[in-house]
């Protein structure tokens, strides 16, 4: 076995992490899915919260990721990246994994955006008839009979 450079052991460390840690932030994306579709609104804003902190993990990564790879003196791309961990199997894996995770948690988030921006409209649509129907006078008295809309003075009358 060949001795290998700590920056290249400290990034195939950094891409198993990562694709570790996006497995969870695409199952918070499947749990926020299902939440929207529910309509449990209340559990929304927690995991909007956790949402918020595990990207801020991915993103720490990634920046840590992007360092590294200035520090060998390479730009991050998929083939620099390949070729880094061509003689770490597990890593390459893994960075499969992470290329394919980052597009489902891409392709679940605008899902998920375009869920929430539905909901929101629907909320709006009810809010507005509500609205609507509060300004409107009652059509049936305390008797729960009803009685014509325009009740009042008529006209012309004092």
């Amino acid at each position: 076995m060949t001795t290998q450079h700590p920056d290249r052991l400290r990034l195939h460390a950094l891409i198993i992490d990562e694709a570790s840690r996006l497995r969870g932030f695409v199952d918070m994306l499947v749990h926020e899915e299902q939440l929207l579709i529910e309509g449990q609104a209340d559990a929304l804003m927690p995991l909007a919260e956790e949402k918020n902190q595990r990207y801020r993990q991915l993103q720490k990564i990634n920046d840590d990721r992007t360092r590294l790879l200035a520090r060998l003196g390479q730009q991050p791309s998929d083939a620099v990246i390949r070729a880094l961990c061509q003689d770490a199997p597990a890593a390459l894996a893994a960075w499969d994994k992470v290329l394919e995770l980052a597009r489902e948690a891409r392709d679940r988030n605008q899902r998920n955006g375009v869920l929430i921006v539905e909901r929101m409209q629907h909320n709006q649509a009810a809010l507005t008839t509500l609205l609507a129907a509060a300004n409107q006078p009652q059509l049936y008295g305390p008797d729960g009979q009803s009685r014509p809309a325009g009740g009042g003075r008529s006209l012309g009358s004092v």
